[in-house]
């Protein structure tokens, strides 16, 4: 029986979402918690691999186990057996799901919002969860910067080293920067993305905001197709997985 969960979790002190020899994941504490009730080893596939970090809102996964559990009482067992790992983990839903269901390979789309928090004072309720930027940011030019990476393109510049992706080639849907009190939301949505290609993009549109580059240097920058163009990774505590459609 194959089930599908949406899952959230705090990328703090996980080496992200896969399994890591040197340290915790979010993978590996839900298959800790579906061993410890179901006493079989099943592997719990991702909509997409999370880094270092990174938080999500709405993680969707899947996994094939025996059982006559009902999707509450599944989803009961799970959080239960998280609880007792002490895991930043939680399954907010689960259901079941047809056999040609692939978390990874069946989504049409993902999104995420990045959290930027801009003002003088930091916060200490929102340590790890924003990144804080102390010096004021014109947001109307980073509206106009983000304007040049909407739809396809090679996002090279955009690109981390590491990336294992064999194109380049994307096309972002939604690129959209709103100011909520004293944050900047950044809602990006696509189909898939390259390895950090999200922080990238906003460690470059704070450059603009901040008047280090103008939002016509964006468009060059892009089609450098160079990272070493681009402006900084931005820190991956700003970063939520917060939808994936099907």
């Amino acid at each position: 029986m194959r089930f599908k969960i949406t899952v959230e979790y705090d990328g703090t002190n996980l080496l992200g979402w896969q399994k890591q020899l040197d340290g915790p994941s979010a993978q590996e504490f839900l298959e800790q918690a579906l061993f410890a009730f179901s006493h079989q080893k099943a592997e719990v596939f991702s909509a997409g691999r999370t880094d270092a970090g990174v938080h999500a809102l709405a993680q969707v996964c899947h996994f094939d186990i025996e059982t006559s559990m009902d999707c509450f009482h599944l989803r009961e067992a799970l959080n239960a057996n998280l609880r007792i790992l002490e895991a930043p983990v939680n399954v907010i839903s689960a259901e079941q799901a047809g056999s040609d269901f692939h978390a990874r390979f069946s989504a049409k789309k993902r999104g995420y919002i990045y959290r930027l928090l801009n003002r003088r004072a930091n916060s200490v309720l929102l340590q790890n969860r924003v990144w804080w930027v102390p010096f004021p940011l014109d947001i109307e030019k980073m509206r106009e910067g983000a304007k040049y990476l909407l739809g396809h393109h090679d996002f090279t510049s955009f690109r981390a080293s590491a990336c294992q992706a064999l194109s380049p080639l994307k096309t972002l849907d939604k690129l959209e920067i709103t100011r909520q009190g004293d944050e900047i939301i950044f809602e990006v949505e696509a189909k898939s993305f390259l390895h950090h290609q999200v922080r990238n993009m906003v460690g470059t549109l704070k450059m603009v905001g901040n008047n280090q580059i103008s939002p016509q240097d964006v468009k060059t920058i892009l089609e450098k197709k160079d990272r070493k163009a681009a402006g900084p990774t931005a820190p991956a505590c700003g970063l939520y997985l917060n939808k994936v459609e099907y």
